[in-house]
């Protein structure tokens, strides 16, 4: 009777928990993502308490400790609903502040050793043993978590390919594996810190799968009634291993709901006109920078005119293909017109976006002309919000703008945002 008690004690932990943490993630438009890391935060010591000290018996013969079964694997379940949400960048976020503040931990546990302590009442000591075991663990635990987390993005986003849109099955199959992965991790520094059995491997496992089945089925449930599609959030760029788990099942939705350009592969106008305007107008809300650039292929009507549609056409694809490879992984790419694309950088601010235009242009000069013998440029013209606009119309009016001050320089030349010391336009031409 105690084991099922302890069943059912455990689940109403489990939901709870996912309850309120999901609460402060649907709230995170009104009161910032701060609240949801630090609810993270303060569990995760409580779960490498309860991991290192409490544990219960279930049906079977199975001994668990709710710190890891409950806590720990809601917390890997939250931040890859975080990811599914956001991105990437955002989850690195809480990971690298508890991996910092666990190392912070155990080097000021380190110096407090070097004190002479006065006790306050007899029989009320420093458990410094105990202080040093704890943030070991807490290590530890964060150090397996930062694998954790690329090894269940990289996961989810391979089971779209065979499970599609079958958000539980993608959610419980990629929990199992990383899971169970990290139970075997935490249980050898466990077994080496306090001794833990096998019994303890073995039944937080099976403790693992039943948690995982129950937190993807609510996850699935949130995602479906309480979230809707939100536009990207980015911050200044730090390069990591996470840029390269970012945006890719976003960009694929993008083109399921919308489409793109048959001829070259960038997205299309009509996806410009949803995505970009409504991507303007999030960063604009939230203060994020945003930049757009506006890019045109020099004397393309005279190229066409010289060797013909076909080769245009492979001109087209081949910038195209330059294009998305020197911008970032999060950056979005559409075709406008006929020899005109754009590019929203979100999150960059002017000055990174007129470096990302060069990028641009130096990789198109330097390409490979092909069968015809033409040196293919473009000029480029850029905007940025919210230092020239806040909205999507007037941004565009402003790199149009700029793309025709380009033009007049001579082409083959950038023009963005002034610097703090620099006139009002910036050339940039090799």
């Amino acid at each position: 009777m105690a084991e099922i008690n302890n069943v059912l004690l455990l689940a109403g932990d489990a939901v709870l928990y996912f309850t309120a943490l999901a609460a402060l993630l649907r709230a995170r438009r009104r009161i910032g993502l701060g609240a949801f890391f630090c609810a993270l935060g303060v569990m995760h010591f409580l779960e490498t308490y309860l991991a290192g000290i409490l544990y219960v018996a279930l049906p079977f013969g199975i001994v668990t400790s709710p710190g890891s079964t409950v806590l720990f694997t809601g917390k890997l379940m939250m931040l890859l609903l975080l990811y599914i949400r956001e991105d990437a960048l955002v989850v690195r976020q809480p990971i690298y502040g508890l991996l910092f503040g666990n190392v912070l931990l155990f080097a000021l546990a380190f110096v407090m050793h070097q004190h002479t302590l006065v006790p306050l009442t007899a029989g009320r000591a420093a458990d410094f043993s105990f202080l040093d075991e704890m943030g070991a663990l807490m290590v530890w635990g964060t150090a397996i978590l930062f694998f954790d987390c690329i090894i269940i993005i990289l996961l989810y986003e391979r089971l779209r390919t065979w499970l599609g849109n079958y958000r539980w099955a993608r959610l419980a199959l990629c929990g199992a594996v990383v899971l169970s992965f990290d139970q075997v991790a935490f249980w050898t520094g466990l077994h080496m810190l306090t001794g833990a059995g096998v019994q303890v491997l073995i039944g937080g496992w099976i403790a693992k799968m039943g948690a995982v089945a129950l937190y993807s089925g609510m996850a699935a449930l949130y995602l479906k009634y309480f979230e809707w599609p939100l536009a990207r959030r980015d911050t200044r760029r730090i390069s990591d291993v996470f840029d390269m788990l970012t945006y890719r099942e976003r960009y694929d939705d993008l083109l399921a709901r919308t489409g793109c350009d048959a001829l070259t592969g960038a997205l299309d106008r009509h996806s410009l006109e949803s995505y970009g305007r409504r991507a303007v107008e999030t960063a604009a809300a939230v203060g994020r920078p945003l930049s757009l650039l506006l890019i045109d292929i020099d004397h393309f009507k005279a190229f066409n005119d010289r060797f013909g549609h076909a080769a245009g056409d492979k001109a087209l694809k081949r910038i195209a293909t330059e294009i998305m490879g020197a911008a970032r992984l999060s950056d979005f790419t559409y075709r406008f017109g006929g020899e005109e694309f754009v590019v929203i950088a979100d999150g960059v601010t002017g000055t990174e976006a007129n470096a990302l235009g060069e990028r641009i242009r130096r990789a198109i000069a330097a390409a490979p002309a092909g069968d015809a013998e033409w040196k293919v440029t473009v000029s480029i013209g850029i905007a940025s919000c919210a230092k020239d606009a806040s909205g999507y119309d007037r941004l565009f009016e402003i790199a149009d703008k700029r793309l025709y001050q380009a033009k007049a320089a001579g082409r083959n030349t950038v023009i963005g945002e002034r610097g703090p010391n620099e006139p009002s336009v910036r050339l940039v031409k090799s």
